[in-house]
């Protein structure tokens, strides 16, 4: 366990802080040194109303950390030779050739890379109207018309709905990142066909099974008799202000499940991390070659100043003169984060139960005791850029996705403000084109992104790219 109880009280003092802050009803953080746990801590409840804990063994939603297993999967699938992830996507999914846009040259790589080209598109709440209610904040960036639209149950009427779009690619593929759900879910399509069963049971008998991890599932329905399952909340504003209530049924989407659809545990999720620092292995069982935990870990694409995107995971290579593994997730009752330090054998998962928190704020300031800095302490060294007036004009307008997600850049009182959500967030500027904004108590860079003729036709928020309307 950890021995300095300073720093331990010092970090639950300002977890709490932010726990309260947000309103999160129930919070469960795990540390493990060498596979071995150090630190456990559960925040609040599974069940408010019933005043039920959470334990070590309560199964959250792990939303998009999810996406490291599939690459998992196709990593497995290639060590056995039974694909490769420089393979054209055609080759397995021959149904996307009536893509708008070529797809001659998209490769599996692409889409576990987020590279294939793909601007955000509407799918994801199309795929889950049987369980998302759309009107509630956490899911305002998603608004669309869907009154004439039918549900997307199968992989089949996914590539038929993406078919069916109008947009343009942002760039050859390989040549921009842009975070794609829908790239996730066709791999997860992938693996069903190149494995010849179902997703979920591909993962179950490859990753989770041997990995331990006996309280994960796709379906609660594989964990029978399992009363240890917290309850999802979400937000709204009543009277301007925010009032946290119980929204029981959890997101679902069939055709989506190999974007962000596990549910897991702390106790499970530390078991997980050992693959990567234990070179693929978790206990006795090799679950990946160290070859291919190497390739999952590699920076293959910058999606940020210094940081960069593997397979499944993200890579910022100079945390405090380490290497940070990371991946959060984010949707309706769930934020999750998961981090790891390779070389010192160090990783920490944090899982909630409400959406749009702060868990990576929580979660590196749990790593940061492990390592005996103050809670706050971070490896980013943004600095102030010199940027005109003139300049901050020519970075206004509105920026959209074919998902109808909008964003208005304007100039305030000489300085640039990023509205989202109808809130005004002042932003700073860090570099050529590159602003900073603190949103719900984290960083988020902000990038604007020109054309050959220098003219500014995209933004980049969140990972993901969107037009100017001109």
């Amino acid at each position: 366990m950890i021995k300095n109880k300073d720093k331990v009280t010092s970090f639950e003092k300002n977890a709490k802080k932010l726990i309260t802050k947000y309103m999160i009803p129930g919070v469960a953080i795990g540390l493990a040194q060498d596979a071995i746990p150090v630190y456990e801590k559960g925040f609040g409840f599974r069940n408010v109303d019933n005043q039920l804990p959470v334990t070590m063994d309560t199964v959250f939603g792990i939303a998009s950390v999810t996406k490291s297993f599939t690459c998992m999967a196709i990593m497995q699938l290639q060590e056995a030779g039974k694909l490769s992830v420089q393979d054209p996507v055609l080759k397995y999914l021959p149904e996307l050739s009536t893509l708008r846009n070529t797809t001659d040259n998209m490769t599996v790589h692409h889409f576990m890379t987020h590279s294939a080209g793909l601007p955000p598109l509407p799918t994801i709440l199309h795929a889950n109207k049987k369980s998302v209610d759309i009107t509630q904040s956490e899911y305002k960036d998603y608004k669309h018309n869907d009154s004439n639209q039918k549900s997307i149950h199968d992989y089949e009427q996914l590539m038929e709905f993406i078919s069916q779009l109008e947009f343009d690619l942002l760039g050859e593929p390989g040549s921009e990142f842009s975070y794609s759900n829908d790239c996730y879910a066709l791999l997860g399509a992938i693996i069903e066909r190149v494995s010849g069963v179902p997703f979920e049971r591909y993962i179950k008998e490859n990753i989770l099974v041997p990995a331990g991890m006996s309280n994960s599932c796709f379906l609660f329905e594989e964990l029978p008799g399992n009363k240890n399952i917290t309850s999802l909340y979400a937000s709204k504003m009543n009277d301007h202000k925010a009032e946290i209530f119980e929204d029981s049924t959890w997101p679902d989407a069939p055709s989506m499940r190999a974007a962000g659809y596990l549910k897991s545990t702390v106790r499970d999720m530390l078991k997980y991390t050992s693959v990567f620092t234990n070179n693929g292995k978790v206990g006795e069982n090799q679950i990946l070659n160290s070859n291919s935990v190497q390739k999952m870990i590699y920076p293959h694409i910058e999606f940020e100043p210094g940081k960069y995107y593997g397979y499944g995971l993200m890579i910022d290579s100079n945390y405090f003169g380490g290497t940070l593994i990371e991946h959060g997730g984010n949707f309706k009752g769930i934020a999750s984060q998961l981090c790891i330090i390779p070389e010192r054998g160090i990783a920490g998962v944090i899982l909630t139960n409400l959406a749009r928190v702060p868990s990576p704020t929580i979660l590196k300031g749990a790593l940061n005791i492990v390592e005996n800095r103050n809670f706050d302490a971070t490896s980013e060294n943004y600095e102030a850029f010199e940027c005109t007036l003139k300049d901050l004009y020519e970075y206004e307008g509105t920026y959209i996705s074919i998902a109808e997600n909008r964003f208005i850049i304007s100039v305030e009182g000489g300085s640039l403000q990023f509205s989202i959500h109808e809130e005004g967030i002042p932003i700073q500027c860090i570099g050529k084109d590159t602003f900073l904004a603190s949103i719900r108590d984290q960083s988020e860079v902000i990038r604007f992104i020109r054309n050959n003729k220098g003219e500014i036709v995209r933004l980049a928020y969140h990972y993901r790219q969107y037009h100017k309307l001109v």
